[in-house]
């Protein structure tokens, strides 16, 4: 057996893995409610925030949930 096949692949998108609820957890310990608020500028985090409020949003609004991942991948970038 080749010693390529044996090693599990790593994937690159950092994304990977990862569901809705764990990066908006992530985001808002690293953050809080307010701060995303004013980085996101969306009123799931502005107007009563909980996750399920949020989560429930973002999975119906496409373009919200691209722009909460994106804010993750970028604070990624930042911390390492």
């Amino acid at each position: 057996m080749s010693p390529y096949l044996s090693q599990p692949r790593k994937n690159k998108d950092p994304l990977h893995g990862m569901t809705l609820s764990n990066i908006v957890s992530q985001l808002v310990d690293e953050y809080g409610w307010d701060e995303l608020a004013v980085e996101l500028k969306l009123n799931c985090f502005k107007s009563n925030p909980s996750l399920k409020s949020s989560l429930t949003f973002l999975r119906k609004t496409p373009w919200a949930r691209e722009k909460v991942e994106s804010f993750y991948i970028n604070s990624l970038k930042k911390s390492k």
